[in-house]
């Protein structure tokens, strides 16, 4: 689950409030970038590996005719009932439901509903689970039936956007060389960088800082160090960049009504590179 990039700073008094996806960035983690200890990353891994979990198994249950309202349900039931864990968004700045379902020409934050999936449609499902106190984030972009080349290709693009972010982290790297690396891949595929919203740090808040952006110059931003760790997220359209917010406050979709797709892992900087926290069964990063 990505967070909104703020104008200008804001802070929330009341995080148990509803208060959506149209506020500025909130950190819970007060302004401070958190890098995490030995015992802290291991708990990172076992919540990541949890969220990787709840995505393997909706997968199956992603059909034609199946509302994303039972997809919901599916999720919560295997996080609280299986897992032993909790569904982060659940309540989240008064967000109603365990998971995000963004279909199609939504970007993100799509609530679950009565909503049924046709074929062709495609759907990203985004889970976070808290556990031991620790948060797991990470999303999938699923098919339902059988989709256009088109489709697969703006699918498929954005995923190997979201890895080449992954394979520029190391210690050392600045945000800004993640953030070029993505928007030059997107932008030289002829597609476009949402810029409102982002990748986040994560550990024992679902949004720490820093905020973790697709776009950018090479050689700015904050230095990466060992132990922190973060969302990479990019959300990637067909048409133009440009967004717009309904008026449930949380769903948020392309301005021009072209189709919009995203991939999600969290990371962990380690001395040597990186470690990707949420991956799923089998998942292989593209050659």
């Amino acid at each position: 689950m990505r967070h909104r990039v703020p104008a200008v700073a804001g802070t929330d008094a009341n995080m148990q409030q509803p208060q959506p996806a149209s506020i500025p960035w909130h950190s819970d983690s007060a302004g401070s970038v958190i890098v995490k200890s030995v015992a802290e990353q291991e708990a990172m891994r076992r919540v990541g590996r949890l969220a990787a979990e709840v995505l393997d198994m909706i997968g199956a249950h992603v059909l034609p005719g199946v509302s994303t309202e039972e997809l919901d349900r599916l999720c919560h039931d295997y996080i609280v009932d299986v897992q032993k864990a909790v569904p982060a968004p659940l309540g989240y700045r008064g967000y109603p439901k365990s998971i995000c379902t963004s279909v199609n020409h939504v970007v993100c934050h799509g609530i679950p509903g009565d909503r049924r999936l046709k074929q062709g449609d495609v759907v990203n499902v985004d889970v976070t689970v808290i556990k031991d106190g620790f948060h797991g984030d990470s999303s999938r972009m699923f098919a339902v039936g059988r989709i256009a080349p088109h489709v697969q290709r703006l699918v498929g693009v954005t995923y190997e956007a979201m890895w080449l972010g992954i394979r520029a982290v190391r210690p050392g790297t600045r945000l800004g060389d993640l953030g070029a690396t993505i928007q030059r891949f997107v932008e030289g595929n002829h597609y476009s960088v949402v810029r409102e919203y982002c990748g986040h740090g994560i550990g024992r808040g679902f949004h720490e800082d820093p905020q973790v952006l697709h776009y950018g110059t090479a050689g700015t931003g904050l230095e990466l160090r060992p132990g922190m760790t973060f969302t990479i997220e990019p959300m990637v359209n067909a048409g133009r960049r440009e967004v717009r917010l309904l008026p449930d406050g949380w769903t948020v979709v392309t301005r021009d009504h072209s189709l919009s797709a995203q991939w999600e892992h969290t990371i962990l900087v380690t001395e040597t590179g990186h470690e990707v926290l949420t991956l799923g069964a089998g998942e292989r990063p593209p050659a």
